[in-house]
C-alpha cells in the first residue's frame, strides 16, 4: 500500500523497519473516527473552495462505502498491509475514486488528525465507562441496602478496631467510585479539545474553519496553539491516571472480599456465577475474577507510568514516541472497563452470613473504644480513660473474658465510679447507634447516606444522557 511519504528517499524502507514502524495492528481501533475526522475535514476543504461539490460527495461516499465494508467485514482490515489507519483510509479512498483521494489531504498533518481521532475515541470510551461506572455505584447500593443493618468489625492494620454497619462499609466504597466518575467526567470534559486545522506544527496556509469543525464533530472548543495542539498528550494521560485510581479502588475492594470469603473470616459467600473450580482440588471454590481485577492493577499502573516516561524527555513538538500511547491507552482501557463490569457482577451474586458478621464484631475487644467513651462521659479526660481501659483489655483477657462478661466488681476494682450502666454502652446496638454524626456509622446516618447516595447515581445518570445526547 502506497506510503503518505516517500519523494524525498531514493531507496524503499527496510521492511523490518516498516514493520517496527507500522501501527495499523492496533490503531485500527481509530477507524471509525478518522472516517468521521475525514468527513468533516472534507466538508469544511469544500467550504473553502479547496474541493468542488462533486469531488467532496465522491469523497464522502467513499468514506461511507469503507465504513459498511468494515462494519460488515470487520476481516477485511487484515488484507491491507497499511502502515496506519490513516494511510489505509486514503489508499481505500483512493482505489474507490481514484486521484481526488490526494486532495483530503491538503493542508493536514497526520499529526493533528491522529491527535483528533484519538481525542474522539477516548470521548466515546468515556462516555460508555460513566454508564458502566454507574452500574458499578447501583449494585454496590443495593448490596449495601440489602444488608445495611448487618454489624461486621471495622479494621486498622487489619486487626479489629470497631463495629461498622455493612451499609456503612459499603459506602466507603461507593464515595471512592464517585470520586472516580468524577475524574472520568473532568479528563473528558478537559479531551474535548480540537487539534484539527493547525496542520503538523505550525498551523495551515489552507482558510479551513475550525470553529466550524469543532462543532461539526461535537468538541467543545478549538485548541489555542498549534504546537500544543499536536503534542499535547494530556488527555491520554489524565484517562489512563483515572483508570489507574478506579482500578486500585477496585482492587482494594476485590482483596476485601476474597479475604472476607476464606473459611478464616467466612462472611461472605460468593455465587457460583463469580467463582471457579480446581483442576486438581474438588472442593475447592476460587474468587478468580476478584484475584484477575486485583491483578490487572498493576497492568493498569505500569501503562500510566510508560506514558509518562514517553513524555517526560520529548522537544517540542511531534515525535513518533507518541505513537506508544495508543497501545497503552487501549489496554488500560480494556482492562479497567472489565474490571468495572466484572465487580458489578460480583457484587450481584453475593451473599452475607449476618451471624458470623456480627460475632466477629463482638470479639476480640472491639467495644473497648465504647468503654473509654463512657468514662470520658463520667467526667474523665480521655488520656486516663485510655490507659485504664487498656488495663481492663489486659486483665479481661488473661481472664479469657469480653468486656460485656466482667462483672461490676471487676470493672469496680479499676475505676470505682463504673455504674451498672456500662454494660448498655458496652452493646454493639449502643456502639454502632452513637455514631451518629454526619458520615459515622450510625443506622439513621448510614440509611440517609444511602438515600443520598441514590440521589447521586439518579442525577449523574440524567448528566450523561445530557453529555450523550449532546
Amino acid at each position: 500500500m502506497e506510503k503518505l511519504w516517500g519523494g524525498r528517499f531514493r531507496e524503499d524502507l527496510d521492511p523490518e523497519v516498516a514493520r517496527f514502524n507500522a501501527s495499523f495492528a492496533f490503531d485500527r481501533r481509530l477507524l471509525h473516527a478518522d472516517i468521521r475526522t475525514n468527513a468533516a475535514y472534507c466538508q469544511a476543504l469544500q467550504r473553502a473552495g479547496v474541493l468542488s461539490q462533486e469531488e467532496a460527495a465522491r469523497i464522502l461516499d467513499a468514506l461511507a462505502r469503507i465504513r459498511e465494508q468494515v462494519e460488515r467485514d470487520p476481516g477485511s482490515l487484515d488484507r491491507y498491509p497499511a502502515e496506519d489507519v490513516h494511510s489505509f483510509i486514503e489508499a481505500r479512498v483512493a482505489e474507490l475514486i481514484g486521484e481526488t483521494a490526494y486532495k483530503l489531504r491538503t493542508g493536514r498533518s497526520r499529526n493533528e488528525q491522529v491527535s483528533t481521532d484519538l481525542r474522539l475515541y477516548l470521548r466515546e470510551q468515556c462516555d460508555l465507562w460513566l454508564a458502566e461506572l454507574l452500574q458499578l455505584e447501583t449494585a454496590t447500593l443495593d448490596l449495601a441496602e440489602r444488608y445495611a443493618e448487618v454489624a461486621l468489625p471495622g479494621y486498622t492494620h487489619l486487626q479489629r478496631a470497631q463495629p461498622i454497619l455493612w451499609g456503612h462499609y459499603l459506602l466507603a466504597y461507593f464515595e471512592m467510585f464517585e470520586r472516580d466518575r468524577e475524574r472520568v467526567r473532568a479528563a473528558r470534559a478537559r479531551l474535548n479539545v480540537l487539534p484539527l486545522g493547525v496542520g503538523a506544527l505550525a498551523g495551515t496556509s489552507v482558510p479551513v474553519d475550525r470553529e466550524w469543525l469543532a462543532r461539526e464533530l461535537g468538541f467543545e472548543r478549538v485548541a489555542a496553539n498549534s504546537l500544543d495542539a499536536v503534542s499535547d498528550r494530556d488527555f491520554v494521560l489524565e484517562v489512563l491516571f483515572a483508570a489507574a485510581l478506579l482500578q486500585m479502588h477496585l482492587s482494594r475492594l476485590a482483596e476485601d472480599f476474597i479475604l472476607y470469603a476464606t473459611s478464616e473470616f467466612g462472611f461472605l459467600v460468593l455465587g457460583d456465577a463469580v467463582s471457579t473450580g480446581s483442576s486438581l482440588m474438588p472442593q475447592k471454590k476460587n474468587p478468580d475474577a476478584l484475584e484477575l481485577i486485583r491483578g490487572k492493577a498493576g497492568r493498569v499502573f505500569g501503562h500510566l507510568v510508560g506514558v509518562l516516561t514517553v513524555m517526560k524527555g520529548l522537544p517540542m513538538a511531534y515525535n513518533k514516541d507518541m505513537q506508544e500511547d495508543k497501545e497503552a491507552v487501549f489496554d488500560a482501557l480494556d482492562a479497567v472497563r472489565a474490571s468495572v463490569r466484572a465487580m458489578t457482577t460480583v457484587l450481584r451474586h453475593t451473599e452475607l452470613r449476618p451471624e458470623r458478621m456480627r460475632s466477629a464484631a463482638l470479639g476480640d475487644y472491639a467495644n473497648a473504644t465504647e468503654l473509654a467513651d463512657y468514662l470520658v462521659r463520667k467526667g474523665m479526660t480521655f488520656r486516663r480513660a485510655h490507659d485504664l481501659v487498656g488495663r481492663i483489655v489486659l486483665y479481661a483477657a488473661e481472664a479469657k473474658k469480653s468486656l460485656n462478661e466482667l462483672s461490676l466488681d471487676e470493672y469496680r476494682r479499676f475505676v470505682p465510679e463504673i455504674e451498672a450502666d456500662v454494660y448498655e454502652a458496652l452493646s454493639l446496638e449502643q456502639a454502632l447507634a452513637s455514631k451518629r454524626t454526619f458520615g459515622g456509622t450510625a443506622p439513621e446516618s448510614v440509611r440517609a447516606a444511602l438515600r443520598e447516595a441514590r440521589q447521586r447515581v439518579g442525577a449523574g445518570r440524567r448528566e450523561l444522557e445530557a453529555i450523550t445526547r449532546g
